[in-house]
Protein backbone atom coordinates (compact mmCIF):
# COMPACT_ATOMS: atom_id res chain seq x y z
CA UNK A 1 0.00 0.00 0.00
CA UNK A 2 1.34 3.43 -0.98
CA UNK A 3 -0.99 6.00 0.59
CA UNK A 4 -4.35 6.68 2.23
CA UNK A 5 -5.90 9.96 1.09
CA UNK A 6 -9.02 11.53 2.67
CA UNK A 7 -11.96 12.30 0.38
CA UNK A 8 -14.67 13.11 2.95
CA UNK A 9 -15.06 12.56 6.70
CA UNK A 10 -16.12 8.96 6.03
CA UNK A 11 -14.27 8.02 2.85
CA UNK A 12 -10.64 7.43 2.00
CA UNK A 13 -8.86 6.58 -1.24
CA UNK A 14 -6.30 3.83 -0.71
CA UNK A 15 -3.59 3.64 -3.37
CA UNK A 16 -1.66 0.43 -4.03
CA UNK A 17 1.35 -0.67 -5.99
CA UNK A 18 0.33 -4.10 -7.24
CA UNK A 19 3.17 -6.21 -8.67
CA UNK A 20 2.21 -7.91 -11.93
CA UNK A 21 -1.19 -6.19 -12.01
CA UNK A 22 -2.80 -7.40 -15.27
CA UNK A 23 -4.67 -4.14 -15.83
CA UNK A 24 -8.39 -3.48 -15.54
CA UNK A 25 -11.36 -1.91 -17.29
CA UNK A 26 -13.19 1.14 -15.97
CA UNK A 27 -16.05 -0.12 -13.81
CA UNK A 28 -14.45 -3.33 -12.53
CA UNK A 29 -13.83 -4.17 -8.88
CA UNK A 30 -11.51 -6.21 -6.68
CA UNK A 31 -11.99 -8.46 -3.67
CA UNK A 32 -10.03 -7.41 -0.59
CA UNK A 33 -9.24 -10.18 1.90
CA UNK A 34 -8.04 -9.54 5.46
CA UNK A 35 -6.60 -12.28 7.67
CA UNK A 36 -6.46 -11.90 11.47
CA UNK A 37 -3.70 -13.27 13.66
CA UNK A 38 -5.88 -16.23 14.66
CA UNK A 39 -6.45 -17.13 11.02
CA UNK A 40 -9.94 -15.65 10.71
CA UNK A 41 -10.52 -14.25 7.22
CA UNK A 42 -13.05 -11.81 5.86
CA UNK A 43 -13.50 -10.45 2.34
CA UNK A 44 -15.26 -7.51 0.72
CA UNK A 45 -15.55 -6.21 -2.85
CA UNK A 46 -14.60 -2.63 -3.74
CA UNK A 47 -14.90 -0.81 -7.03
CA UNK A 48 -11.69 0.43 -8.63
CA UNK A 49 -11.44 4.23 -8.74
CA UNK A 50 -8.34 4.59 -10.90
CA UNK A 51 -8.31 4.72 -14.68
CA UNK A 52 -7.06 1.67 -16.58
CA UNK A 53 -3.99 3.58 -17.74
CA UNK A 54 -3.01 4.57 -14.19
CA UNK A 55 0.07 2.59 -13.05
CA UNK A 56 -1.29 2.38 -9.49
CA UNK A 57 -4.54 0.88 -8.23
CA UNK A 58 -6.87 3.15 -6.25
CA UNK A 59 -9.86 2.07 -4.16
CA UNK A 60 -12.16 4.66 -2.58
CA UNK A 61 -13.75 3.18 0.54
CA UNK A 62 -16.55 4.48 2.73
CA UNK A 63 -16.25 3.58 6.40
CA UNK A 64 -19.21 1.58 7.70
CA UNK A 65 -19.34 1.82 11.49
CA UNK A 66 -20.46 -1.79 11.87
CA UNK A 67 -18.24 -3.12 9.08
CA UNK A 68 -15.51 -5.71 9.45
CA UNK A 69 -13.25 -4.42 6.67
CA UNK A 70 -13.89 -0.75 5.93
CA UNK A 71 -12.91 0.61 9.39
CA UNK A 72 -9.54 -1.11 9.10
CA UNK A 73 -8.91 0.09 5.54
CA UNK A 74 -9.93 3.69 6.24
CA UNK A 75 -8.53 4.16 9.76
CA UNK A 76 -5.79 1.64 10.51
CA UNK A 77 -4.05 0.83 7.23
CA UNK A 78 -0.67 2.53 6.88
CA UNK A 79 1.80 3.06 4.03
CA UNK A 80 3.86 -0.09 3.57
CA UNK A 81 1.15 -2.45 4.85
CA UNK A 82 0.24 -5.35 2.59
CA UNK A 83 -3.19 -6.86 1.99
CA UNK A 84 -4.52 -9.53 -0.34
CA UNK A 85 -6.33 -8.44 -3.50
CA UNK A 86 -8.11 -10.59 -6.08
CA UNK A 87 -9.11 -9.21 -9.43
CA UNK A 88 -9.94 -7.41 -11.54
CA UNK A 89 -13.50 -8.76 -11.48
CA UNK A 90 -16.52 -7.96 -13.64
CA UNK A 91 -17.21 -7.63 -17.34
CA UNK A 92 -20.74 -6.19 -17.50
CA UNK A 93 -20.62 -2.83 -15.73
CA UNK A 94 -17.62 -1.58 -17.69
CA UNK A 95 -16.92 1.15 -20.21
CA UNK A 96 -14.02 1.48 -22.66
CA UNK A 97 -13.17 4.45 -24.81
CA UNK A 98 -13.92 2.30 -27.88
CA UNK A 99 -17.51 1.84 -26.68
CA UNK A 100 -18.18 5.48 -27.38
CA UNK A 101 -20.91 7.76 -26.12
CA UNK A 102 -22.60 9.94 -25.26
CA UNK A 103 -22.42 8.88 -21.63
CA UNK A 104 -24.96 9.41 -18.87
CA UNK A 105 -23.57 8.49 -15.45
CA UNK A 106 -25.90 8.47 -12.44
CA UNK A 107 -24.50 7.84 -8.98
CA UNK A 108 -25.48 8.00 -5.34
CA UNK A 109 -22.99 8.30 -2.48
CA UNK A 110 -20.00 6.01 -2.92
CA UNK A 111 -21.62 4.71 -6.10
CA UNK A 112 -19.56 7.42 -7.75
CA UNK A 113 -16.42 5.26 -7.52
CA UNK A 114 -16.73 3.09 -10.68
CA UNK A 115 -18.23 6.07 -12.52
CA UNK A 116 -15.16 8.11 -11.56
CA UNK A 117 -12.95 5.41 -13.08
CA UNK A 118 -14.92 5.89 -16.31
CA UNK A 119 -14.56 9.68 -16.15
CA UNK A 120 -10.82 9.39 -15.52
CA UNK A 121 -10.41 6.86 -18.32
CA UNK A 122 -12.31 9.17 -20.65
CA UNK A 123 -10.25 12.18 -19.63
CA UNK A 124 -6.95 10.37 -20.14
CA UNK A 125 -8.06 9.11 -23.57
CA UNK A 126 -9.64 12.24 -25.06
CA UNK A 127 -6.47 13.22 -26.90
CA UNK A 128 -6.81 10.09 -29.05
CA UNK A 129 -10.44 10.80 -29.98
CA UNK A 130 -10.91 12.76 -33.24
CA UNK A 131 -14.14 14.40 -32.03
CA UNK A 132 -14.56 14.77 -28.27
CA UNK A 133 -18.22 15.71 -28.78
CA UNK A 134 -18.96 12.06 -29.56
CA UNK A 135 -17.93 11.27 -25.98
CA UNK A 136 -19.86 14.06 -24.30
CA UNK A 137 -20.63 13.01 -20.76
CA UNK A 138 -23.08 14.09 -18.09
CA UNK A 139 -22.81 12.98 -14.46
CA UNK A 140 -25.83 13.26 -12.16
CA UNK A 141 -24.55 12.72 -8.64
CA UNK A 142 -26.70 12.50 -5.50
CA UNK A 143 -25.09 13.21 -2.11
CA UNK A 144 -26.54 13.85 1.31
CA UNK A 145 -24.61 17.11 1.81
CA UNK A 146 -22.01 19.30 0.12
CA UNK A 147 -19.25 18.09 2.44
CA UNK A 148 -20.09 14.47 1.59
CA UNK A 149 -19.48 14.81 -2.15
CA UNK A 150 -16.67 12.39 -2.99
CA UNK A 151 -14.08 13.75 -5.48
CA UNK A 152 -15.79 17.16 -5.21
CA UNK A 153 -12.77 19.28 -6.14
CA UNK A 154 -11.60 16.95 -8.93
CA UNK A 155 -15.06 16.86 -10.48
CA UNK A 156 -15.26 20.65 -10.37
CA UNK A 157 -11.86 20.98 -12.00
CA UNK A 158 -12.58 18.45 -14.75
CA UNK A 159 -15.94 20.04 -15.50
CA UNK A 160 -14.35 23.49 -15.74
CA UNK A 161 -11.57 22.29 -18.04
CA UNK A 162 -13.68 20.15 -20.37
CA UNK A 163 -16.78 21.60 -22.06
CA UNK A 164 -17.90 18.10 -23.05
CA UNK A 165 -18.14 16.99 -19.39
CA UNK A 166 -21.04 18.28 -17.30
CA UNK A 167 -21.39 17.54 -13.58
CA UNK A 168 -24.83 17.96 -11.98
CA UNK A 169 -25.20 17.61 -8.21
CA UNK A 170 -28.26 17.06 -6.10
CA UNK A 171 -28.16 17.28 -2.29
CA UNK A 172 -30.76 15.35 -0.32
CA UNK A 173 -30.30 16.45 3.31
CA UNK A 174 -28.54 19.79 3.58
CA UNK A 175 -27.11 22.41 1.25
CA UNK A 176 -24.72 25.32 1.74
CA UNK A 177 -25.99 28.87 1.79
CA UNK A 178 -26.64 30.13 -1.70
CA UNK A 179 -26.98 26.66 -3.21
CA UNK A 180 -28.95 26.86 -6.46
CA UNK A 181 -28.79 23.23 -7.57
CA UNK A 182 -31.18 20.35 -7.00
CA UNK A 183 -32.18 19.65 -3.38
CA UNK A 184 -33.97 16.31 -3.46
CA UNK A 185 -33.62 12.66 -4.34
CA UNK A 186 -33.27 11.83 -8.02
CA UNK A 187 -36.74 11.65 -9.54
CA UNK A 188 -38.43 11.46 -12.93
CA UNK A 189 -38.44 15.21 -13.48
CA UNK A 190 -34.73 15.47 -12.70
CA UNK A 191 -33.84 12.61 -15.03
CA UNK A 192 -35.96 14.05 -17.83
CA UNK A 193 -34.11 17.34 -17.42
CA UNK A 194 -30.58 15.91 -17.32
CA UNK A 195 -30.58 12.77 -19.51
CA UNK A 196 -29.40 12.97 -23.09
CA UNK A 197 -32.20 12.67 -25.67
CA UNK A 198 -33.36 9.13 -26.39
CA UNK A 199 -32.57 9.72 -30.07
CA UNK A 200 -28.86 9.92 -29.22
CA UNK A 201 -28.85 6.39 -27.72
CA UNK A 202 -26.66 7.30 -24.73
CA UNK A 203 -24.69 4.67 -22.86
CA UNK A 204 -26.05 4.80 -19.31
CA UNK A 205 -24.40 3.59 -16.11
CA UNK A 206 -26.16 3.79 -12.73
CA UNK A 207 -24.48 2.91 -9.43
CA UNK A 208 -25.47 3.38 -5.80
CA UNK A 209 -27.78 1.99 -3.11
CA UNK A 210 -30.33 -0.50 -4.39
CA UNK A 211 -33.44 1.75 -4.05
CA UNK A 212 -31.77 4.56 -6.03
CA UNK A 213 -30.51 2.24 -8.75
CA UNK A 214 -33.85 0.48 -9.24
CA UNK A 215 -35.77 3.77 -9.31
CA UNK A 216 -33.39 5.49 -11.73
CA UNK A 217 -33.06 2.54 -14.11
CA UNK A 218 -36.81 1.96 -14.19
CA UNK A 219 -37.56 5.63 -14.79
CA UNK A 220 -35.02 5.91 -17.61
CA UNK A 221 -36.62 2.95 -19.38
CA UNK A 222 -40.06 4.55 -18.88
CA UNK A 223 -38.67 7.72 -20.49
CA UNK A 224 -37.85 5.67 -23.57
CA UNK A 225 -34.21 4.69 -23.14
CA UNK A 226 -33.15 1.29 -24.46
CA UNK A 227 -32.94 -1.17 -21.52
CA UNK A 228 -29.93 -2.81 -23.20
CA UNK A 229 -28.02 0.48 -22.85
CA UNK A 230 -28.88 0.98 -19.16
CA UNK A 231 -26.35 -0.87 -17.01
CA UNK A 232 -26.60 -0.93 -13.24
CA UNK A 233 -24.49 -1.77 -10.23
CA UNK A 234 -25.98 -1.73 -6.77
CA UNK A 235 -24.69 -2.15 -3.26
CA UNK A 236 -25.37 -5.43 -1.50
CA UNK A 237 -26.10 -5.66 2.26
CA UNK A 238 -22.36 -5.43 3.00
CA UNK A 239 -21.63 -2.66 0.53
CA UNK A 240 -20.31 -5.08 -2.08
CA UNK A 241 -21.13 -4.28 -5.71
CA UNK A 242 -23.63 -6.35 -7.66
CA UNK A 243 -24.16 -5.75 -11.37
CA UNK A 244 -27.22 -6.33 -13.51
Amino acid sequence: MVSVNPETARTRTVVFDVPKWPGHRAGQHVDVRLTAGDGYQTERSYSIASAPNDPRLALTIERLDDGEVSPYLTEELRAGDQIELRGPIGGYFVWDIETGGPLLLVGGGSGIVPLMAMIRHRQASLASVPNAETLKTRLLYSSRAWEEIIYRDELARLGAEDPTLEVVHTLTRSAPEGWSGFRRRIDREMLAATAWPVSESPRIFVCGPTPLVESVAGTLVELGHDPALVKTERFGPTGSPSSQ
